[in-house]
């Protein structure tokens, strides 16, 4: 007997946004990166177009990071210099760098300058033929002076540069205008708050096609399926015709998914739940994998063996 398949139809497609840029396009990269585009729902091509796989972006410091121990076989030797480390990265399967630029932060008692901010940056694009994400320290004031200084130093490299917020959005929007970067929004799991961002961005005048969205998340275990559902329905409104849900979504993986003790406790405080350097990283793959079927683009991931597993499964998906 012959089956009929029923398909769910949609009436518009996620934005594509491409991050770096080539010599010809005005930057230095020997690669660029395609995000979005898809007009179905998660790895269902027989509902609908997907011209572009999910990418992993993997996590850079300009400080050594007080992470766990289950990094240091993997990046003790290169902590010290963000150029180094982001080679590495690469090496171990990034398909961007993502580098968060936490020694500018003003709490810090050896505080980075804007300077030295665009040095590292400076020093890692020199380092890596992929794109760059560039995140400041978190605080307004300082994200506002180091980012600035960043998009001006590195103009056509079509850097993503964040984090927006709707509290502090102008200054970060009108330097990646004026020197042609992309913009990360974030808003706390609101879908009606990403909408605003998003409407009041584009009436600055950076078109759509510039915009990544966080609408945040969480680690596996730790209110994942609230940020499951938000993203759902933002991947969903944008499908059924909401243009300003129709930007693609990134996904803070690594930083979330190491706040968890599931992954962060040693061997020695839970014996019963088996090696960290085994636990971790698979605590990290499941949350990506999740959040993939709830529609993320980008996945900002942290552990080489994380990233090895859910780029294989990223492979077997759109196979």
């Amino acid at each position: 007997m012959a089956v009929t398949l029923l398909k769910e139809k949609y009436t518009n497609a996620i934005g594509q946004v491409t991050l770096g840029a080539k010599a010809a396009e005005g930057g230095t990269r020997t690669s660029t990166v395609t995000i979005g585009g898809e007009a179905t729902a998660p790895f269902l091509p027989m509902e609908g177009a997907l011209p572009n796989k999910p990418v992993v972006a993997v996590e850079v410091w300009d400080i050594v990071p007080p992470w766990s121990e289950a990094f240091n076989a993997f990046y003790g030797d290169v902590w010290n210099d963000p150029a180094a480390w982001a080679k590495k990265v690469v090496e171990n399967g990034a398909d961007i760098v993502y580098l968060k630029l936490v020694g500018a932060d003003p709490d810090l008692e050896n505080s980075k300058t804007a300077e030295d901010c665009v040095k590292t940056v400076k020093a890692v694009l020199g380092a890596v033929g992929v794109p760059l994400i560039v995140e400041g320290p978190g605080d307004p004031e300082k994200d506002n002076e180091v980012l600035g200084a960043v998009a001006e130093a590195c103009a056509g490299e079509n850097l993503a540069l964040g984090v927006a917020e709707q509290a502090n959005y102008k200054s970060l929007v009108a330097a990646c205008m004026v020197h042609k970067h992309c913009i990360i929004a974030r808003t706390p799991l609101d879908i009606n708050i990403c909408k605003q961002l998003n409407i009041l961005i584009t009436e600055m005048g950076l078109p759509a096609d510039k915009i990544v969205i966080d609408l945040l998340t969480s680690g596996l275990g730790y209110g994942i399926e609230y940020a499951y559902s938000v993203m759902e329905r933002a991947r969903s409104g944008a499908l059924f015709g909401d243009k300003m849900l129709s930007m693609p979504i990134i996904c803070t993986v690594g930083f979330e998914s190491w706040r968890a003790k599931e992954a962060n406790a040693s061997q020695a405080d839970f014996p019963g739940w088996g090696d960290q350097k085994d636990r971790g990283p698979l605590w990290e793959a499941m949350t990506a994998a999740a959040l993939l079927q709830a529609g993320g683009s980008l996945l900002l991931m942290r552990h080489p063996d994380a990233v090895k597993y859910i780029k294989n499964h990223i492979a077997a998906l759109m196979a």
